[in-house]
């Protein structure tokens, strides 16, 4: 997941080298006349690149995502026919060889136009905002199938699979390793006491609701799914109605269960800050999403169930700030972890806000 973070040092390194006016004359954007950092981003680094002909996006794409599909360049060749068929994504730009991959200062990079936008949050959305964000989610998915099969190379069979659930035993396990690290802090903070506050909150959950863990059999990959679809990952207008402009980062286009990616999105789009979720957008937004995908209440209501035993079983924020010493999650943790609590609680209202 995409979120707010500092400008890196290495970031800044990057402006007026010598390699920017190659990248340049390769795209023939005319000269360079700035690259600055921009602050987004956890899994690839991004710059603002100023010519002497316009504005662009420049996306440096780091190794070691394990959620990555696709070659780069079937996954811009998809994105650039999603975008020929009218949906609003932005690929990247062709250089002077058709390639939409460089090597830059010894990294790989794309360029693509730049859009004048902001994110938008559920709460800025009112309820036809949600039906449009919906319906627009549910087009991406069904536009995916016919794309990917375009783009597949010849004799390339569509790629099926199914999800185990988290194991209750596994998460318990992880549970007390993360305790045990809270515990042996020197010098505790707020964030630690919230941390096991919230472990031992969540192990006495799992006792209780272990037994509702979803079956393999219940969890086909249904498929081709954007992957990462968040608030930092959709630009809206700036002014005006909040009409998408573009879908961004396709990094984890792959094979996973749709339903699930309009389930997670709605989690994150319609979380408020105490870790409710807004039910009555959820229901305009996943109305639209179901007539768009073709998607049946069953497939949403199945959804809902194993995202949320997804979310009883996750620690990923806890582990990034305890076993690596990465705190830029830190921020959504209070939110993010009361949601689970609210969630269990409102297990059949969050069900049928999806499936009504």
């Amino acid at each position: 997941m995409t979120v707010r973070t500092p400008a890196r040092p290495a970031a800044r390194e990057l402006s007026g080298r010598a390699a920017l006016h190659a990248l340049a004359r390769r795209y023939g954007t005319g000269e360079p006349l700035s690259c600055q950092p921009l602050s987004e981003g956890l899994l690839n680094r991004g710059y603002r690149l100023a010519t002497t002909r316009g504005r662009y996006f420049l996306k440096q794409h780091l190794a070691g995502d394990p959620d990555t599909v696709l070659p780069l360049p079937r996954q811009h060749r998809a994105t650039a026919e999603l975008a020929a068929l009218g949906l609003p994504v932005a690929p990247p730009l062709a250089d002077r060889d058709g390639a939409t991959v460089t090597l830059l200062a010894g990294h790989c990079f794309s360029l693509h136009p730049w859009i004048d936008g902001r994110h938008r949050g559920g709460g800025d959305l009112g309820r036809a905002d949600c039906r449009r964000l919906g319906a627009l989610l549910g087009l991406v998915h069904r536009a995916l199938e016919r794309v990917i099969l375009r783009t597949a190379p010849a004799g390339t069979a569509p790629a099926t699979g199914r999800v185990t659930a988290a194991c209750p035993h596994e998460t318990h396990q992880v549970i007390d390793d993360l305790l045990a690290r809270v515990r042996h802090r020197p010098r505790r903070s707020g964030f630690d006491e919230l941390a096991e506050h919230r472990l031992l909150e969540r192990r006495a959950l799992l006792r209780r609701y272990g037994g509702l863990r979803p079956g393999v059999t219940e969890i086909p990959a249904a498929g081709w799914v954007h992957g990462d679809f968040h608030p930092l990952n959709l630009l809206y207008r700036a002014e005006g109605p909040a009409d998408p402009l573009a879908i961004i980062d396709w990094d984890r286009l792959g094979i996973r269960p749709r339903a699930e990616e309009a389930v997670r999105a709605a989690a994150i789009f319609f979380l408020r800050p105490d870790g409710s979720l807004e039910l009555s957008k959820i229901s305009a937004y996943a109305r639209a999403y179901r007539i768009a995908a073709g998607a049946d209440p069953a497939e949403l209501a199945a959804a809902v169930h194993r995202v949320w035993w997804e979310r009883l079983n996750d620690f990923w924020m806890l582990r990034w700030h305890y076993e690596r010493g990465d705190t830029r999650t830190d921020p959504q943790f209070a939110a993010a972890s009361a949601l689970v609590v609210w969630w269990t609680g409102h297990r059949r209202s969050v069900r049928d806000a999806f499936c009504d």
